[in-house]
């Protein structure tokens, strides 16, 4: 069995067909992608022309897993558009088509994400997850992915919710930059709050 990642530039009409067939099936099967019920051709193609701009410019990229000629998987890292935050960028739709389960698409897929949004010179990635898809959380924690957040039941499918589980990677940081994090004092600080024994 052939197993080809391919990174398109352009969406023409075989790829949107190829990437309506996956997202379509994956969320039949009740995968976590967004969509609550499978996606029509249009929500498909409307995705991809945003995806592929941001890909035309440089803020982002998509990856799909091509199993013996047929895509079977995708995924995308999207950069943040916000000013303090360009350095970061999300993950988002990583998908393997049901009938390819078991290939370990979602681990190819990923680890070339990571190694292109290196690349890229971004400095961190994120990631949200639905707080019961454990195999994700595992996959995502096996590529270096950590827990920095939870939203408890603030995913609605219908009736029914679920914890928005966050996590990031960071990806390295350029020379001379000031790792200041959450340390007292920098610019933008305030004095803390919290009342000293008299």
């Amino acid at each position: 069995m052939g197993i080809e990642l391919v990174w398109p530039a352009v969406a023409d009409s075989s790829l949107r067909t190829s990437v309506h067939a996956v997202l379509h099936d994956v969320v039949a099967a009740g995968g976590a992608i967004g969509w609550q019920v499978p996606p029509s051709r249009a929500e498909t193609d409307a995705w991809l022309d945003v995806v592929m701009a941001r890909v035309a410019s440089g803020d982002g990229a998509l990856v799909v897993a091509v199993v013996d000629g047929v895509v079977r998987g995708t995924a995308t890292w999207l950069r943040n558009p916000s000013a303090v935050f360009t350095h970061s960028a999300e993950v988002g739709r990583v998908t393997a088509h049901p009938s390819a389960r078991g290939l370990g698409l979602g681990r190819r897929l990923v680890s070339a994400i990571i190694s292109h949004a290196r690349s890229a010179g971004l400095e961190m990635l994120t990631l949200g997850v639905r707080g019961n898809n454990h195999g994700a959380i595992e996959l995502y924690e096996s590529l270096g992915f950590r827990e920095w957040g939870r939203l408890p039941n603030a995913i609605a499918v219908g009736d029914v919710r679920f914890d928005d589980v966050r996590m990031a990677l960071p990806l390295g940081f350029p020379e001379g930059v000031v790792l200041h994090g959450s340390a007292p004092g920098g610019n933008g600080s305030s004095p803390s709050r919290t009342r000293q024994p008299a």
